[in-house]
């Protein structure tokens, strides 16, 4: 890999932590899409990713956690149900003309129901949530997670306010620390994977972490409810189109 190409892709990978974290998510779907734009091998491409995504993913849930946007009772059932069924969904290989479609379809769906009541569900009551909706949905949430090789916040995060069960920074909060723990889990799945980094990880892991620091103070601080709500849309149709179109 040439000079210019690292370089490109580094700035990809800044861009895409920026947007990613603000939201409280750490990026896996973009940094899989700037890998393949710029022709990066598919068996390097998986484990650089998980590696950008803990890396993101931790500096998020810090950020957000000391921004008080955090919920234990809330993370804790889901996080217990998804990590072991992110093992299984990453050893199911399904067709991707099945799959693809039917995931990039969800997410478009949930950013547009986030987008039209961006204003309106901000203010809207939470809704308590059941130990066994979260345990199943977290079930759910964890297969998804390992069936698309990402740490499962694109599902978790539209859940959490379609169903009123957390606030919008609260949400961001939450799934930053879920994605950091399923990540770890797929990287530590895939322990093998890991051998297949290339040597410009060092660089791309910086360009991440600068722009998952700047997005995350932002998210965690200085981002309205609604214009999160909005960014998270965006996140959303960008990965629903990257499991569409790809």
């Amino acid at each position: 890999m040439n000079t210019e190409t690292i370089l490109l892709l580094a700035g990809l990978i800044f861009l895409a932590a920026l947007l990613y974290s603000s939201v409280g998510h750490a990026g896996a779907s973009g940094y899989l899409a700037a890998m393949a734009l710029c022709g990066v091998a598919p068996a390097i491409m998986k484990p650089t990713a998980l590696v950008l995504n803990i890396l993101v993913a931790t500096i998020a849930t810090v950020k957000f956690f000391r921004a008080g946007c955090f919920s234990w009772p809330l993370f804790w059932p889901f996080t217990v149900a998804s990590v072991p069924t992110a093992f299984l969904g990453g050893a199911i290989t399904l067709p991707a003309h099945f799959y693809k479609p039917a995931v990039g379809a969800i997410l478009l769906f949930a950013a547009s129901r986030l987008f039209l009541t961006a204003h309106s569900a901000a203010a809207s009551a939470l809704r308590p949530i059941r130990l066994s909706a979260a345990l199943l949905s977290g079930i759910c949430i964890g297969l998804l997670s390992g069936l698309t090789g990402t740490g499962g916040g694109i599902f978790l995060s539209p859940l959490l306010l379609y169903m009123g069960w957390a606030e919008t920074k609260q949400t961001s909060g939450v799934s930053a620390a879920f994605i950091l723990a399923n990540s770890i889990s797929g990287l530590l799945g895939h322990l093998a994977s890991v051998a297949a980094l290339p040597p410009a990880i060092p660089w791309w892991g910086i360009a991440a972490a600068a722009g998952g620091w700047i997005g995350a103070e932002f998210g965690s601080k200085r981002l309205g409810s609604a214009t999160l709500r909005r960014l998270l849309a965006l996140v959303l149709v960008i990965a629903g189109l990257k499991m569409i179109l790809t």
